[in-house]
């Protein structure tokens, strides 16, 4: 079960997830940081992105700052980096 390390960006113009050359991760979000939206979408656009179900994918922590700690279960580490491949810069 894969654990990421990300920053969130709420407020951006599309929802899109980059990693950098250091491997930090980094997700932009269209929804705003109000209410546990960007949270939300956060969670729905990362099982998008990793195919798998919402319910696969759970915030361990950082439900109000920037930096935030996800689990990814029904997910193999090998399936996890292929996932992120194409996100890489």
């Amino acid at each position: 079960m894969p654990v990421l390390h990300l920053k969130a960006k709420p407020n951006a113009r599309t929802t899109q997830l980059v990693v950098g050359p250091d491997g930090s991760i980094t997700v932009r979000l269209q929804a705003p940081a109000h209410d546990g939206k960007a949270n939300a979408c956060l969670l729905a656009y990362l099982a998008e992105v990793f195919g798998v179900s919402k319910s696969s994918v759970t915030l361990l922590s950082g439900h109000t700052a920037p930096f935030k700690k996800v689990e990814i279960t029904d997910l193999t580490e090998q399936a996890f980096q292929a996932a992120l491949q194409p996100f890489r810069q």
